[in-house]
């Protein structure tokens, strides 16, 4: 079996890999299944330029078709744990040919509907939302297959680029679509691209759900294999230990009883509401502040934060795989310093023994400083109208710091629950979009009533006044993965 640096690394102990498949093969499974979480976001934000035409042609109120917009991000929060839940039993690849099915039959409706059926509309767009919402789930499902947690940070890294990415390409390719072909031509794009990628998957990715295929050497049954499967085609044995227990279907709300699982999510949505406060009023705020932008123009200063993000989380995914090697040591040194220690070295970064939460978190706080700084600076910046590269130049830092907190914050729920990767990304998804809507729902009023700079600063107050969340998750998560850890294995005891 070829070595990588996702694979054997020379300092870790392990004398087995993870997953079967090569670096290439893993960074293919990452790339196509984070392309189909990017429609997600895209679905929703490639719609907002086309709103007031749409409204003109189905001759209703702004107001009426922005409950188009509402309905589809209800149905974004909650489609993801039934999809995310369903995948977790019975496997990653039927759930992503489904979604895909779905969303691309939505976006085939959407495009022929007639102008006079606006229930119709609304419809479609809840159908729309069920098949693109589940991707993001289903895609952090898959990493957490392949890759082991020593790599894991950089595996999300890339592939969150997809799914954070959507929001700000999104507007760019609506506006133009629009207003060069139509306002029907942006659901035909978004029938063309859903089937290339749906194609693809049907074509190419493997099944990886790890109690089906274990590392990947086990073979699913035919229904599971892709049609040309040349992914993972190297021989190996198959190794029957690595699959873990297939699970019947669980409530995926339960996962909130977990404390750090709680805290985390509800941090984290708290930094993506700010963020999406951001990119929703760029071009509310920016053309009024620049009025010499045009649409076009308007639209391409959604490529700044969204460049900033691609940087973030690059650069944040090697940070913790970095970050995760470096506590490693740290522990490796203090057990040999023990005399008595009974730790082998290679048992080191099994859950009972290793602070996940410190590896993760480490450099959170830096972060959500420069995070909380950038956008207070950004709402006075464009409370003083200064020249755009200063706004422009903040976007970037905040697209890069929402990044790094948000994939180092995906990474440590996927590590909490491994074996509940799809689902407990659905719980993130739904309590990320709970808090998106409101912000989005808010943040005119707010901006009428204390002005763009203090607005931003009540933000990222809220954030602060929460921040010592890190904190709380670093020094109580291990005592809390410690008790979970007892009271399953006692119930598996009183099973037995």
């Amino acid at each position: 079996m070829s070595s990588s640096k996702n694979d054997a690394p020379s300092d870790e102990p392990q004398t087995k890999a993870y997953s079967i498949y090569t670096a290439p093969e893993k960074w293919f499974i990452v790339g196509l299944t984070g392309f189909a979480a990017m429609f997600s976001p895209l679905t929703a934000n490639i719609y907002f330029p086309a709103i007031p035409t749409i409204a003109a042609v189905f001759h209703k109120s702004i107001e009426l078709i922005n409950l188009t917009v509402t309905v589809y991000m209800i149905v974004q929060g909650i489609s993801p744990m039934f999809w995310g839940t369903m995948s977790d039993r019975w496997g990653r690849r039927p759930m992503f040919i489904g979604c895909m099915v779905v969303l691309c039959g939505a976006c085939v409706g959407l495009a022929l509907v007639p102008t006079d059926a606006y229930w119709l509309l609304m419809v479609l767009r809840c159908l729309q939302a069920a098949g693109s919402a589940s991707t993001i789930a289903l895609g952090a499902g898959a990493i957490a297959d392949i890759a082991a947690p020593a790599h894991r940070g950089s595996f999300f890294g890339i592939w969150n680029i997809g799914p954070m990415v959507g929001p700000c390409v999104g507007p760019v390719l609506g506006g133009v679509l629009a207003d060069k072909l139509g306002w029907r031509s942006i659901f035909w794009f978004l029938v063309i691209s859903s089937g290339v990628c749906g194609l693809v998957i049907v074509t190419l990715l493997p099944e990886t759900l790890r109690a089906l295929v274990g590392d990947g050497s086990v073979s699913p049954p035919r229904f599971y294999m892709p049609l040309i499967p040349v992914i993972g085609k190297a021989q190996h044995a198959p190794d029957h230990s690595s699959r873990g227990n297939r699970r019947g279907f669980a409530n995926p709300l339960l996962l909130f009883l977990y404390p750090d699982v709680t805290i985390i999510l509800l941090f984290n949505a708290l930094v993506y509401a700010e963020f999406y406060a951001v990119t929703a009023t760029i071009s509310t705020l920016f053309q009024p502040t620049y009025p010499f932008l045009n649409e076009t123009e308007t639209g391409l200063c959604f490529l700044a934060i969204g460049g900033g993000m691609m940087m973030g989380g690059v650069s944040n995914g090697e940070l913790l795989d970095w970050d995760y090697q470096r506590v490693k040591r740290k522990v490796l040194r203090k057990l040999e310093q023990d005399p008595e220690n009974k730790v082998k070295p290679e048992d080191v970064t099994k859950d009972e023994h290793f602070p996940i939460e410190v590896a993760r978190l480490r450099m959170m706080p830096a972060m959500f400083a420069i995070y909380v700084a950038a956008c207070i600076g950004y709402g006075w910046c464009l409370e003083a109208g200064v020249n755009i590269a200063g706004p422009l130049i903040l976007q970037i830092i905040i697209g890069w710091t929402s990044m790094s907190m948000m994939n180092s914050a995906q990474t440590l729920i996927i590590d909490l629950a491994p074996s509940h990767g799809s689902a407990i990304t659905a719980c993130n998804n739904l309590v990320r979009c709970s808090f998106g809507a409101v912000a989005v729902s808010v943040i005119d009023p707010i901006l009428k009533h204390l002005g763009t700079g203090w607005t931003y600063v009540l933000l990222s107050g809220i954030c602060i006044v929460f921040s010592p969340s890190y904190y709380v998750l670093m020094h109580y998560g291990p005592k809390w993965r410690v008790q979970r850890r007892a009271r399953r294995q006692a119930t598996q005891g009183s099973k037995a």
